[in-house]
């Protein structure tokens, strides 16, 4: 187990499945449900809404008029289309 600053003099153990998914997603599952859960979009619009809106922050991210894509742009990009993959299978997927 490794350690890790979340903010200034707060540490946190790191066990080797958060560090997976910090690297899938950008942050942790449960980061990711508070933030899902809080937000807005998935209040009012639903958790299909919210996954689409991932997509196509994707898309943009992707998107050649801005640029040459590079490696934190593909990088932000995934890390976005797995969000969206994680909260269709965690909320619409449901059986």
């Amino acid at each position: 187990m490794t350690l890790r600053y979340e903010t200034v003099g707060e540490m946190i153990a790191t066990n080797e499945q958060e560090k997976r998914q910090i690297r899938m997603y950008g942050c942790t599952e449960a980061q990711m449900k508070e933030a899902v859960e809080q937000s807005i979009t998935f209040r009012f619009s639903g958790p299909t809404m919210m996954a689409a809106s991932l997509m196509s922050d994707a898309q943009e991210m992707i998107n050649t008029e801005y640029g040459d894509i590079d490696f934190m742009r593909a990088e932000d990009a995934r890390q976005a289309l797995n969000r969206a993959k994680w909260i269709l299978f965690e909320y619409c997927d449901k059986r």
